[in-house]
């Protein structure tokens, strides 16, 4: 079976990512790994993560993938030698230079090159190997069929990881020098502003007053806004494509997020070992599970060739909202931290990791007086919610998202 390998962009990510099915995770401390908005660990807390994936069976690999100037690249070795002694399984690199000094000065450490080395071909995919490369992330530009032709050409123990779901960038595996320009973030530094995703308009230079629109609708113009990727309805062509580890992209995302997404892609795979059928059949229902959580239109990237449409996602939307964090059982209540309102009455879902469970809310109890309300809607405020089964610490609560835009003609775009 494929690896399912999902982001942990700070603690509450990776025990989401844990709890609800990825095989490993991959994060980064608080530098040199392209995500510096992310919450990121330091270095207890990467002991910690370290327990929590140990205890649970599972991997954890740390991202080393910026491109580091020369004044950096000693720390970047010392800091790979101290996360190596903490029993981290693999580093994620992309930097040619750093990743042979991290084979000279770590030598026992197993690394991984990063999608932003853009390995597209053998030769390419040969020059780390022969460096000590356990696997290659692949470029996101290669067809599967592709993918399958290059797996024929490398030594069988190498292993090949691709990315199955996730926000996608409009420069090549993400070596973009857009943010650099206009707001001086760089995104190969872990700082991008993501421009992409901003609104843009045409000038005229004898018409500097008259800016137009680009492919304009009624929610604006996103020229440079990639789709996101959605491979769900793809993984048998993966597996036989020769991937050994299918990631999900979101070092950025919440815990809600980790959560649901990897528990499609786990039920998915568990389906897809167990048969094919089972795995076909489940899919309109793995599909609607992904739409209640934050996502933009999607297609399936350059797997099947070039993207179609190319940009244009235009933003978020989810059918269901982020309600509150399950923090136990008490009384046969829900525990609840509550993120957004909801109401007596309400229908609403806990996402746990053996499925979900619907409810209507019958009763809202404070936690710190006892007193019965009709709602609550402030953010933190701890509730007890009376239910007829068990849920746990970690699991999420959702209502209807009643801003969710059913008009708009969501789409996953398929691949030809």
């Amino acid at each position: 079976m494929m690896e399912l390998l999902a982001p942990a962009g700070g603690m509450e990510q990776l025990k989401a990512a844990v709890r609800f099915g990825a095989d490993a995770v991959y994060g980064g401390l608080n530098r040199f790994g392209l995500r510096a908005k992310a919450g990121n660990f330091d270095w207890t807390e990467l002991e910690e993560a370290l327990r929590v994936v140990r205890g649970a069976g599972r991997k954890f690999y740390l991202t080393l993938n910026i491109l580091p100037y020369d004044d950096e690249m000693e720390d970047l070795a010392a800091d790979a030698a101290r996360a190596a002694e903490l029993g981290i399984d693999a580093a994620i690199v992309s930097d040619l230079g750093a990743f042979a000094l991290l084979r000279r000065c770590v030598p026992g450490l197993a690394l991984h090159v990063s999608t932003q080395a853009n390995v597209m071909n053998a030769a390419a995919a040969q020059v780390f190997i022969d460096l000590g490369a356990e696997r290659i992330v692949l470029s996101r530009e290669l067809s599967l069929a592709r993918i399958a032709a290059l797996r024929q050409r490398l030594p069988e123990g190498v292993q090949l990881e691709a990315f199955v779901h996730g926000a996608m960038c409009m420069a090549h595996s993400g070596r973009c020098m857009l943010s650099d320009h206009l707001a001086d973030r760089g995104g190969n530094r872990g700082a991008c502003a993501q421009p992409c995703r901003w609104q843009y308009t045409v000038l005229e230079t004898k018409r500097p007053n008259e800016p137009m629109p680009v492919i304009e609708d009624e929610r604006g113009t996103y020229i440079f806004s990639a789709y996101d990727l959605n491979m769900l309805p793809h993984l048998p062509e993966m597996r036989d494509a020769g991937v050994a580890s299918v990631k999900i992209e979101g070092r950025m995302k919440t815990g809600y997020y980790v959560a649901g997404v990897t528990q499609v892609y786990r039920q998915a795979l568990d389906l897809l070992e167990e048969s094919e059928e089972a795995y076909r059949a489940a899919l309109p229902c793995l599909q609607q599970e992904l739409r209640k959580v934050s996502h933009r239109d999607s297609n399936t990237g350059f797997y099947f060739g070039a993207p179609h449409p190319a940009s244009g996602a235009d933003g978020f939307r989810q059918s269901m909202e982020f309600t509150g964090r399950v923090l136990g059982m008490r009384d046969h209540c829900l525990e609840i931290e509550v993120k957004n309102r909801f109401h007596v009455g309400d229908r609403l879902e806990v996402l746990t990791p053996q499925g979900v469970r619907s409810f209507t809310v019958k009763r809202i109890l404070r936690q710190d007086t006892g007193e019965s309300v009709a709602f609550v809607s402030v953010a933190g405020q701890r509730v007890l919610v009376p239910v007829g089964f068990e849920a746990g610490c970690g699991d999420y609560l959702r209502g209807p998202n009643r801003n969710h835009r059913q008009d708009t003609g969501e789409k996953t775009y398929a691949g030809d």
